[in-house]
């Protein structure tokens, strides 16, 4: 109730400033807002529709990854600058996109009013009531000159669509194609070696080297799965649905699947990396080859070379049929608390971080793939080897769908493989693990 409340004073107050606003700088509209919230209205419609009008310092709590600090410190005070006659109070606080919904969900309220977080927590925190319905409060973007449809239109459409739910728009996208791909160095494996496991362990084999990925995660031990035929999906109740034990549209059985990834993690060449610990790994030197995303781009260039090798993933052999893997493909955004109580404000700062010029910035600071078409038609984007691998499994990686319930299993599924915990020879063994994985990712949620 405080949520619709607060966005249906935000959109009427927000009215009023386009009505009496129009050419003005932030620092009138704000004024306008302002005063039209203070006729008759509480004053917590004035705080939640122009940060607390002229005069007022506007206090906002913002979130970022810790290697995205300097990034978000410049961008804080870029958007003060925006503002000039507006008096800021933002306090800026560590918190990583992958654990962002976890946070968050222990007490909403304390959260920060503007946050990062990736794309496969949206329904989560759509669900829970975290997340201000951007249509509702989109009126705001009038004190930047802009309106909503013009922020839309300005991103590619498929981050639009991950970034909705029913058709409301919940967050603002930053940056797309958070994936992962190939990386190699292309002085020990070629770009034909590249594309499937058999000739890329054997090339690595070879050479005394080592090819890396993670497997104790949902994250990345899915592709092998998605690439299969397999699905995970989202139920209206916010379980999860998985059918990775059985057999696939596409005629291959799960059982195959896991003894494919056996043969893989068994070969000598192999090296499983634990969740999180891959850019450690990759800068030790013992690899080859790695399975990563865009934010290991300066660890290849550092390790192998500004030439280093990325490509989409690389197929793997299921009986005699060539399988291509499907990594999880999302996206980031940059929320607004339902319960900021300078919402209008925390509306302008989410979409200031996911603009043009932010964009542009957090690629070239790291590596983040952006979603705006006019920053996707950069030169530097066209000669950006990670990049431009991301971009490349647009057309097969998957929107992972999942609740909450899927990530623990499947941790625990993929150290199973990784460690060679069951026989690639025992058919019930595995069939019994994946019928556990399945079990643990789609309980009830208590």
């Amino acid at each position: 109730m405080r949520k619709k409340l607060i966005s249906m004073l935000l959109c009427a107050t927000m009215v009023a400033t386009v009505a009496t606003g129009c050419g003005s700088s932030p620092s009138d509209l704000t004024n306008s807002a302002g005063s039209a919230s203070s006729q008759g209205s509480a004053s917590s419609a004035g705080n939640a529709s122009s940060g607390g009008g002229s005069g007022e310092t506007v206090k906002l709590t913002v979130w970022a990854a810790e290697n995205d600090q300097d990034y978000l410190k410049e961008r804080v005070e870029k958007f003060k600058a925006a503002y000039p006659d507006q008096d800021f109070d933002i306090q800026i606080g560590v918190e990583s996109e992958s654990t962002a919904k976890d946070t968050v969900l222990t007490d909403i309220e304390a959260a920060a009013d503007v946050y990062s977080f990736a794309s496969d927590q949206l329904s989560d925190l759509v669900g829970a009531g975290a997340l201000a319905n951007i249509e509702e409060v989109g009126e705001a973007l009038a004190m930047a000159g802009k309106t909503l449809d013009e922020v839309k239109s300005a991103n590619a459409p498929d981050s639009i669509e991950a970034a909705s739910v029913d058709g409301n728009l919940y967050a603002f996208p930053t940056s797309g194609a958070n994936t992962y791909f190939l990386y190699y160095d292309p002085s020990v494996i070629t770009e034909k070696d590249a594309k499937d496991w058999d000739s890329l362990l054997a090339a690595a084999q070879k050479a005394g080297k080592k090819v890396g990925m993670t497997l104790n995660s949902g994250w990345y031990v899915a592709s092998f799965f998605y690439g299969a035929g397999f699905t995970t999906d989202l139920n209206s109740d916010g379980t999860t649905a998985m059918d990775w034990n059985g057999t696939s549209p596409d005629g291959i059985k799960g059982v195959d699947v896991v003894k494919s990834m056996l043969d893989i993690t068994s070969n000598k060449a192999f090296r499983p990396i634990p969740d999180g610990q891959i850019s450690n790994v990759f800068a030790s030197g013992d690899l080859c080859a790695v399975v990563s995303g865009t934010w290991d781009a300066s660890v290849a260039a550092d390790v192998w070379g500004k030439d280093y090798g990325a490509v989409k993933l690389p197929t793997f052999k299921v009986g005699d049929k060539d399988v291509q893997m499907k990594p999880a493909y999302g996206y980031k955004f940059e929320a607004v608390n339902a319960y900021s109580k300078d919402i209008g404000w925390a509306v302008l700062f989410a979409e200031f971080m996911g603009n043009e010029e932010s964009q542009m910035l957090h690629f070239q600071q790291a590596d983040q793939v952006p979603t705006n078409t006019n920053a996707l038609q950069s030169d530097e984007i066209a000669a950006n080897a990670a990049i431009n691998a991301a971009i490349s499994e647009g057309d097969i990686g998957v929107i992972q769908k999942v609740g909450g319930k899927y990530w623990d299993p499947a941790q625990t599924f993929g150290e199973l493989i990784a460690k060679g915990q069951v026989s690639a020879k025992d058919d019930a063994a595995i069939q019994k693990v994946l019928d556990n994985l399945v079990d643990g990712v789609t309980a009830p949620i208590n």
